[in-house]
């Protein structure tokens, strides 16, 4: 007698629907703390979006928004039990978002370079609302980096997964939940662009 899997997709679907719930309520408390602080400072929070390299916000936009279309092109190859382009298009994700890592990278160095960071002296003599915008930016997109990193993590060991088997045709409901996860991390980053880089 084979021995039977016992498999609840639904169960998997809801379960990582009710965690990015979770995800969304932390980012929407943060965002209505903006929301708050950008009423009481509005001239300094223009300023200090005024600070912020908006090209770089719009790239790093599009390689995010890429690389969901590459997740999704991941899902539809496995359906098609087609391995080989499955891994290449997570490859080519993990990829993106190690790219949009080395750019947020980049420009983070240059705040500090700038004395534009949380307990810099620099920032210590400009205006209290100039303050708050910046522990905010580096708050707000320093725990979205941290999103991006699990994100790649988990697409990683996808990856590996669709090579070994585990994850096929008849079989891919890890990877769907974690396509659903990586979208979440491009949907936060198209909040964020606006409220920061486009403050100015």
């Amino acid at each position: 007698m084979t021995g039977h899997v016992h498999r609840d997709d639904l169960g998997a679907r809801l379960g990582m629907w009710l965690f990015l719930v979770t995800e969304m309520i932390l980012f929407g408390g943060l965002f209505i703390a903006y929301s708050y602080m950008r009423y009481r400072y509005p001239a300094e929070f223009h300023h200090g979006g005024g600070e912020l390299n908006a090209t770089l916000g719009i790239i790093n936009t599009i390689v995010l928004l890429t690389s969901s279309l590459t997740v999704v092109l991941s899902i539809v190859a496995i359906q098609k039990a087609d391995k080989r382009k499955a891994i290449a298009f997570l490859a080519t994700t993990i990829g993106l978002g190690l790219v949009f890592l080395v750019i947020k990278g980049f420009e983070w160095a240059a705040k500090f370079h700038h004395g534009l960071y949380p307990s810099a002296p620099h920032l210590g003599t400009l205006p209290q609302g100039e303050q708050v915008f910046f522990g905010l930016y580096f708050t707000m997109t320093g725990l979205h980096g941290l999103h991006v990193l699990v994100g790649i993590s988990v697409l990683t060991v996808l990856a590996r997964m669709v090579g070994t088997g585990s994850i096929r045709q008849d079989r891919y409901i890890h990877l769907e939940n974690g396509g659903l996860y990586w979208h979440l991390v491009d949907v936060i980053w198209i909040f964020l662009l606006p409220l920061f880089y486009l403050a100015a």
